[in-house]
């Protein structure tokens, strides 16, 4: 298994974008778009992949009740996967020494891992909290691909 690093690359070329891949509870996959970068773990410092998901989404309940996720990163021809588990914080997901202010700065940090940038970071703070949005982290488990 290769390190995050030819994914941090590959992330770099299409402005984060990655499929992400989830389990519903009939067995099947669900997966969508999403924006993602890799990151420290804001409680081991491990490298992981990172993303900021919309609060009371299907992606969330499945994540929830089948802790795993699949991430693919795919510029031209080049591509790469990581296979985890997932840390879930936001505002339905609370976790003990992740506050407010905490979360509200892991949000940002997410979201520049991801290529992300903003002209008023207040307002950014404002539409994340609006929007219960969620961090969701992937320890990866496995990395594949060609990248």
């Amino acid at each position: 298994m290769s390190d995050l690093a030819d994914f941090e690359r590959l992330i770099a070329g299409d402005q984060g974008l990655c499929v992400v891949s989830t389990l519903r509870a009939d067995g099947t996959i669900q997966s969508s778009l999403v924006n993602a970068g890799v990151l420290a773990h804001p409680e081991t410092g491990a490298r992981v992949v990172g993303m900021v998901l919309l609060g009371g989404t299907r992606k969330l309940d499945n994540l929830r009740a089948r802790g795993r996720m699949t991430v693919v990163v795919r510029v031209g021809w080049q591509w790469r996967t990581v296979e985890g588990s997932v840390w879930i914080v936001g505002p339905d997901d609370p976790v003990p020494g992740i506050d407010g202010e905490r979360l509200r700065l892991l949000l940002r940090e997410v979201f520049t891992a991801a290529g992300g940038t903003h002209e008023d970071w207040d307002e950014y703070d404002r539409v994340m909290a609006a929007e219960r949005r969620t961090v969701v982290l992937v320890a990866p488990d496995r990395i594949y691909g060609n990248g």
